[in-house]
């Protein structure tokens, strides 16, 4: 059964818990749309799921409904992380064993932190699990808070590869970015970066009434699926250009990209190698692009 707006917030009255803006706590309170977003997951049995951030639950509950049969909630809120199995014995008794509850940061968790030991649940909070590295996430849900979205989701699919496929809710401006295709105006940095890992699609809007405390903003679902980034070069000389080409949008490439390249006929010639016109902007180029550019340099 999940959780009425009555029962979040009666759990946060006795918890003494107000939500932190510092950490982007906006709890759903509205069962329709945390169970959409089980659904739209399309969990199967062999997945095990990582939530981000759980806050007192709803989501989680949803999740376990849907089917899933083991899950890992990273929770940096060691007041919510330590509830949380109390509210899964309380609405969905049995359910807790199936979960392994890390109190721990996004930005900073590992394969290794977020492993299960032995493929399958311990059932408790914990710091840190124990074991060697084996379990590990096949499919990300998660309400991620506002002011790191962006971040953690790219950090995930850096040290997860065992991560497929998810569906996360953002910031309904934060979605269109992540989402945009080269040629839009909202195509940027964390356009390409997602590129990079994943083909990424918009999968719904979230209004900002299903809150508590109710945003500012709206939300939208963004579903990604896995794909092989573009050869040729590494991540980190991918993401180098994609900064330098967005860190002057307005400029040429030949012109923003001349500090990365070490100057602007250097970065012209790097340009023309990866057959890239010197006079486009870094918002028409593809992932694939960018990886050329970057090939070049080390050729």
């Amino acid at each position: 059964m999940g959780l009425t707006p009555r029962d979040i917030r009666a759990t946060a009255d006795r918890l003494g818990v107000r939500p932190s803006k510092r950490l982007g706590q906006n709890f759903v309170v509205e069962q329709g749309t945390v169970r959409q977003i089980a659904t739209l997951a399309a969990i199967q049995a062999s997945d095990t799921v990582l939530e981000i951030g759980p806050g007192l639950g709803s989501l989680t509950l949803a999740l376990l409904e849907a089917g899933a049969e083991r899950l890992v909630a990273v929770e940096i809120d060691a007041v919510l992380a330590a509830e949380l199995p109390r509210t899964l014995a309380d609405h969905l008794p049995g359910s807790q064993d199936r979960v392994t509850v890390l109190t721990a940061d996004a930005l900073t968790v590992t394969a290794a932190d977020v492993a299960l030991p032995g493929g399958t649940p311990s059932g408790q909070p914990s710091g840190q699990p124990s074991g060697q590295p084996s379990g590990q996430p096949s499919v990300l849900v998660a309400n991620l808070p506002y002011n790191i979205a962006v971040p953690v989701l790219l950090h995930l699919l850096a040290v997860l590869p065992s991560l497929d496929r998810g569906l996360v809710m953002v910031q309904a401006e934060v979605a269109d970015r992540l989402c945009a295709g080269p040629g839009s105006r909202v195509y940027g940095a964390p356009s390409v970066k997602l590129a990079w890992y994943a083909a990424a699609r918009l999968a719904g809007s979230v209004p900002r009434t299903v809150f508590w405390p109710v945003p500012n903003v709206d939300s939208k679902l963004v579903q990604f699926a896995r794909q092989d980034p573009p050869a040729g070069a590494s991540r980190a000389d991918t993401f180098g250009v994609i900064e330098a080409a967005f860190g002057q949008r307005r400029k040429t490439l030949r012109a923003a990209l001349a500090g990365w390249a070490g100057s602007a006929p250097a970065a012209e010639q790097l340009l023309r190698a990866a057959d890239v016109d010197p006079g486009a902007r870094g918002e028409s180029l593809t992932v694939a692009e960018f990886a050329r550019v970057a090939a070049a340099r080390s050729m």
